[in-house]
């Protein structure tokens, strides 16, 4: 990837930002909006209920994993990355 200005790096952030955040709300009252619609089983417990309980917040975990790996991608290219401690 080639350097980018601050700005376009800054614009490229906040481009992320905004697709992350988008994801997160739809996965917060998207689903809860639906969740009655949702009415198949899944692990043995409605679907619905699982996305309340447990699949939101494996859907945040993916959106702060996906935030620091195209950010820490980014850095690299942009050569702002830290030297790791010690090697």
């Amino acid at each position: 990837m080639p350097s980018l200005a601050p700005r376009r790096y800054w614009r490229y952030n906040l481009r992320l930002t905004a697709v992350l955040m988008l994801l997160w709300f739809l996965a917060t009252f998207g689903l809860a909006y639906f969740a009655r619609d949702l009415n198949f089983t899944f692990f043995g417990w409605p679907f619905g209920f699982w996305m309340a309980a447990q699949g939101s917040l494996v859907v945040y975990l993916l959106i702060v994993g996906c935030y620091a790996w195209f950010m820490n991608r980014l850095d690299e290219a942009e050569g702002l990355r830290d030297p790791v401690d010690g090697a």
